[in-house]
C-alpha cells in the first residue's frame, strides 16, 4: 500500500489550505493510500541560518526529513503571500534540504493552495514547483490553485466548482501512478 504525507504551509486556524490538506487526505486514501496528516506546528524550528545549522540542526527537521524519506506521496497545501510562498514552506524545504540522505529522491510531490484571490495560489505554486525541482523533488504536472476560497469550497471543505473538481481527481491519479522507479 502506498503512503503519503499531508500538511499546509498555514498553521493559522480556520485556514482554507488545512481544508485543503485535508480534502486531499480523504481522496487519497479513498485511492487506498495510508495518509499521514502532519501539522507543521508540531514541528518548531528556527528560521534558517548556516550558523546555527553548524552548531545544531533542529530535531524537527531529521525528524520531517525521514517521514519524508519514508512515504511514497508528499502533498503540500500553501498558501500564497505576496506572490510567493508562504514563509513556514520555505523555512521548512530549507531546512529538511540540508538533510542527507536527500529527503526530496523517494516522494512523488503534489501541490495546491487556497486563498482569497480569483488566481488561487497559482504564482506561489509556480515559485513551489521551482524550489522542488531544484532540490530533486519529482513534482507531478497538476497544479491545485483554488480561489476564491469563499466560492470555491463547501462547508465541509469540498470542491465545489467542476473543474476544481476533477483536477483534484487528476492529481490524485498523478500521485499514485507515478513513480520514482
Amino acid at each position: 500500500m502506498k503512503t503519503a504525507l499531508t500538511l499546509s504551509g498555514s498553521i493559522r486556524k480556520g485556514s482554507y489550505n488545512r481544508v485543503l490538506q485535508q480534502h486531499m487526505g480523504r481522496a487519497l486514501t479513498k485511492a487506498g493510500v495510508e495518509v499521514t496528516e502532519l501539522d507543521l506546528g508540531d514541528f518548531p524550528m528556527p528560521i534558517f541560518n548556516e550558523d546555527l545549522e553548524a552548531d545544531s540542526v533542529p530535531e524537527a527537521a531529521v525528524k520531517l526529513a525521514e517521514m519524508w524519506r519514508s512515504h511514497d506521496i508528499v502533498f503540500i497545501a500553501t498558501p500564497e503571500y505576496n506572490g510567493g510562498v508562504s514563509p513556514l514552506i520555505v523555512n521548512t524545504i530549507t531546512w529538511i534540504s540540508r538533510q542527507r540522505p536527500s529527503p526530496f529522491r523517494h516522494a512523488v510531490f503534489g501541490i495546491g493552495g487556497v486563498s482569497s484571490g480569483k488566481y488561487g495560489t497559482i504564482w506561489s505554486l509556480s515559485h513551489l514547483r521551482d524550489s522542488l525541482s531544484k532540490v530533486g523533488a519529482l513534482v507531478v504536472p497538476t497544479l491545485l490553485g483554488i480561489g476564491p476560497a469563499e466560492e470555491s469550497l463547501d462547508a465541509e471543505g469540498n470542491p465545489v466548482e467542476p473543474a476544481i473538481i476533477r483536477k483534484v481527481e487528476q492529481m490524485v491519479q498523478e500521485l499514485t501512478h507515478f513513480s520514482r522507479g
